[in-house]
């Protein structure tokens, strides 16, 4: 399954370096993705954040990051959150 992630992400990097079509947000071309999970798990959050587990963790424990849903012990992550705070908490580039 995380190899599946990773595919959607490098179509999703893919998706932003094409200049056929008006730039976009990140998470509005993230939304073009049909088959993305609703719920991420801790690792797949590390990949996207390309950080560690361990960071993860921490970071829910300081609550730094939105979306999180806990099942029992599992941490898991809304997607569309997650994506949406990524978007807002961006650094501007120099051309915007």
């Amino acid at each position: 399954m995380l190899a599946c992630w990773f595919g959607r992400f490098d179509l999703a990097r893919a998706l932003l370096r094409s200049e056929a079509e008006p730039r976009r947000s990140w998470t509005a071309q993230m939304h073009r993705l049909n088959d993305r999970p609703v719920l991420q798990t801790v690792d797949e959050v590390a990949a996207l954040l390309r950080t560690s587990p361990t960071a993860v963790y921490a970071m829910v424990a300081r609550r730094q990051l939105p979306g999180v849903t806990r099942l029992g012990r599992r941490v898991l992550f809304r997607t569309d959150d997650l994506l949406r705070w990524l978007d807002q908490n961006r650094a501007p580039s120099p051309k915007e």
